[in-house]
């Protein structure tokens, strides 16, 4: 042993000894704080309270103001909340609607506002105690050529608002180009929550600033010294992020005592890393390097589960149709779907993001999710396991009471606004969308079968009865029409290949075999399977190559399967380890194991390319992926009309991984439109590391899931929690909906234009700023491998 591991050692062990006996441990949360908030709201039957003084706004906020201009304008933006018409759509969706937008205008006449980079202000509502309300702010500015080293504005910044107070309120232009600005405009869009007769905002106190340190929103680089501001387990590896490439470093506990010293490591990038893997002992931590501090962190058991509590909360708040107390009441009774002389309610279930529209499909996604996570955790977490439970439940009621019966069923609806929630009303909605598709029936009868094993009682009879229905009718739309196209374009499923299609038919005829015994489900899941062991890559993509495993769109091998929005890459090896454990003696098994093992590898070639944060690439690439017409359509949703031109681009400013250019790594997806954001992406990809880490006993590929929950508890650039409320320096997220809740989670991170690095704007927008459900069900399905 040299002498600095041994030092370190030493260090290690004499914190060990002085820390003193510690508490026994809450059996609801780590956090003390929180643990009473979760037993004041009745174990989340009220949504638990937010927690702003550790988010990155009020870290924003105390930043130093080096200069300032008061502008001496004050403005008053005054409507009638209720206009006796119904809500005002686009002709193409015209229930995605609202009662209009109200704004005051800041004339700047095209003045240079580059000398400051914050817009300062106050907001006082009177909204006569609506729960929920926000501003937007945004720049009307003259157009012109690009000016280098400023970026245009990704949209308008939201403002989460409390009524009848004065609102501290900022909005950050740093990185804005600003140099002729016309206007700044405040707006706020009636969406017809209010119940008072009318709704008043004053601005005042405007105030244009220069304050030090500006906000990063580019790049690698980290933000100070980075790390998973929830923590780490003991036992794993332990390492934060540094922007510089060497240099000395110390661990320090919450009393201040140094308990770990150690080298930082160069990374190729020009940063370093710090790795602490050695200190295990229970507790509270920074690191401290070059002048600078981490936020704190916590080494010790029961990691995520505060975490779990908190995203659980967030679910929670979205949901529809029921009343939800400090945010809306019972809500969304009046929309409708109608097929074959039948009307069915869509209230219930749970908004979908920061709008309120919703989506079927993702509600069962929501509620295999609870269900996996509350079967994980019920032996060591009774208390959230049974709240999980519960809210699993109210989604899988939606889900059957969205069935038509004959294999139709209720499956979408686009939504801006609240209704009266009164039947029979002026503003009653009839355009919720309806199916009758057999890859969403597939999904649905593997969701109910397996809901119907976990759970007991008649809504567990009713989801085996159901299971039974829709896996029939989804092989008999399947025998009939084969892959038949997706209809909806809004409806995340639309992006689904047919391997995907194929694997998720297995999965679920492998959840049938488990809750009938029926010989006839196994042979089917074996059977599909084949489709799916055709389109994987089973030799290298040139001699000599390590790529392989990775899976195709389809067999005529034109696309290789990505995802840029909603993702469920985690199905592929969800299907064959049901095959592993449901039929171990079939003469495929080795075929399947051997699928598991490829893919395996290739996650794990992915993370050999990953930056020093552990962000899984989103995968490789092939130069002209955009001749698969009907896979690019259906992947890029509006699609710009250079959309060929800009693949090219992205696709360039990828890594070769062979010697003819052809392929090439990207570390973020392709995409173009407003769908951006890779949360849902690198969680699907941290839920198949996990599945496979477990089965071939593979630490690496397990560790490869831990990154993708470090990323998302503020080990990334930015250094900031991807969660309300969790770890710290979390930002404000776009929710006009359900305004700031503890435990959201944004679609997240993107890119720049055409580029191939991380870009978190301070502009609170949709769709990468914006909260949304898939995220956190995807979370608590990924942490539920660590428990």
């Amino acid at each position: 042993m040299g002498r600095r591991s041994r030092i370190a050692g030493l260090l290690v062990l004499c914190a060990a000894a002085a820390c003193r006996t510690q508490p026994p441990a809450d059996p609801i949360a780590a956090d003390p704080t929180l643990a009473a908030a979760i037993r004041a709201t009745g174990l989340l039957h009220r949504p638990l309270p937010t927690e702003p003084d550790r988010s990155y706004e009020a870290e924003r906020a105390a930043a130093t103001v080096l200069s300032e201009e008061r502008l001496p304008d004050t403005f008053e933006i005054r409507f009638a909340n209720h206009t006796g018409k119904r809500a005002v759509g686009p002709p193409d969706d015209i229930d995605y609607a609202t009662y209009g937008t109200h704004t005051a205008r800041l004339s700047l006449e095209g003045r240079n506002l580059e000398a400051w980079n914050r817009l300062s202000f106050k907001v006082i509502p009177s909204c006569g105690g609506t729960d929920v309300i926000s501003m937007d702010v945004s720049f009307q500015a003259a157009q012109g050529p690009a000016k280098p080293g400023y970026n245009e504005p990704t949209g308008a910044h939201l403002i989460p608002l409390v009524d009848g107070r004065e609102n501290p309120c900022f909005y950050e232009m740093g990185e804005l180009r600003r140099d002729r600005v016309d206007a700044v405009v405040f707006s706020v869009t009636n969406r017809g929550q209010s119940q008072a007769d009318s709704s008043v905002y004053r601005i005042t106190d405007i105030r244009l600033q220069q304050v030090d340190p500006d906000a990063r929103v580019l790049g690698w680089e980290p933000d100070g010294i980075v790390v998973s501001t929830t923590g780490y387990a003991p036992g794993t590896p332990k390492n934060a992020i540094v922007p510089f490439p060497e240099g000395r470093f110390r661990v320090v506990d919450a009393g201040g005592r140094t308990v770990f010293r150690g080298r930082i490591a160069r990374d190729g990038r020009g940063y370093g890393t710090a790795d602490f893997t050695p200190l295990d002992r229970e507790g509270t931590y920074r690191v401290e390097a070059g002048g600078l501090v981490s936020p704190a962190f916590r080494i010790g058991a029961r990691l995520w589960t505060d975490a779990q509590w908190r995203v659980l909360n967030s679910i929670y708040a979205q949901r529809c149709g029921d009343a939800v107390p400090g945010i809306h009441p019972e809500c969304h009774g009046d929309l409708f779907c109608e097929h074959g002389g039948r009307r069915i309610s869509y209230g219930g279930g749970g908004h979908d993001a920061g709008d309120l529209s919703q989506q079927t499909l993702q509600t069962g996604d929501i509620a295999f999710a609870l269900l996996e996570a509350a079967a994980a955790c019920r032996t060591a977490e009774p208390d959230l396991a049974a709240r999980m439970e519960e809210e699993a439940r109210w989604g899988l009621e939606f889900v059957l009471h969205c069935r038509f019966g004959d294999g139709w069923r209720a499956s979408s609806m686009g939504l801006l606004h609240w209704t009266d929630n009164t039947p029979g009303t002026a503003d009653d909605i009839f355009t919720v969308r309806k199916q009758n598709l057999a890859f969403d029936n597939f999904l649905f009868a593997g969701y109910e079968a397996f809901g119907a094993l976990q759970l007991d009682g008649e809504l567990a009879e009713r989801l085996r009865k159901a299971a039974v229905e829709d896996f029939r009718f989804a092989r008999e739309r399947f025998d009939a029409y084969g892959f038949e196209p997706f209809i909806h374009s809004w409806e995340h499923s639309y992006n689904t290949s047919r391997s995907q299609y194929m694997a998720t038919v297995s999965w679920s005829a492998s959840q049938l075999y488990r809750l009938t015994d029926d010989p006839a489900y196994a042979a089917l899941a074996a059977d599909a399977i084949r489709y799916v062991l055709a389109c994987q890559q089973t030799g290298p993509l040139e001699p000599g190559s390590p790529w392989e495993g990775f899976f195709w769109r389809d067999t005529d091998r034109l696309s290789l399967v990505h995802y840029n929005h909603q993702s469920r890459e985690q199905v592929y090896m969800q299907a064959f380890l049901a095959l592993c454990r449901t039929q171990p003696d079939h003469p495929d098994r080795s075929a399947w194991e051997n699928a598991i093992l490829l893919y395996g590898n290739y996650l794990k070639l992915l993370a050999d390319h990953a930056t020093a944060y552990g962000m899984l690439p989103s995968g490789i690439y092939k130069d002209d992926e955009w001749k698969d017409r009907d896979g690019f359509t259906h992947l890029h949703l509006q699609a710009p009309a250079d959309a060929v031109e800009r693949y090219q681009r992205q696709f360039l400013a990828g890594t070769p991984v062979d010697s003819k250019g052809r392929y090439r790594l990207r570390q973020f997806p392709v995409w173009f439109s407003v769908f951006t954001g890779n949360n849902a992406v690198l969680l699907a990809q941290g839920k198949a590391a996990a599945l496979c880490g477990h089965y071939l006993g593979d630490e690496r590929l397990l560790q490869i899931g831990r990154d993708q929950l470090a990323w998302m508890a503020g080990k990334n650039p930015f250094g900031q929690s991807l969660i309300y409320g969790e770890g710290s320096r979390y930002p404000s997220m776009d929710s006009f909906s359900s305004g700031e809740l503890t435990g959201e989670m944004p679609v997240g991170i993107r890119t720049l234009a055409d580029g191939d690095e991380p870009y978190w704007p301070r502009i609170s927008n949709a769709c990468y700023k914006e909260i949304w459900v898939v995220v956190s069900g995807k979370f608590l399905s990924l942490v539920s491998e660590y428990q």
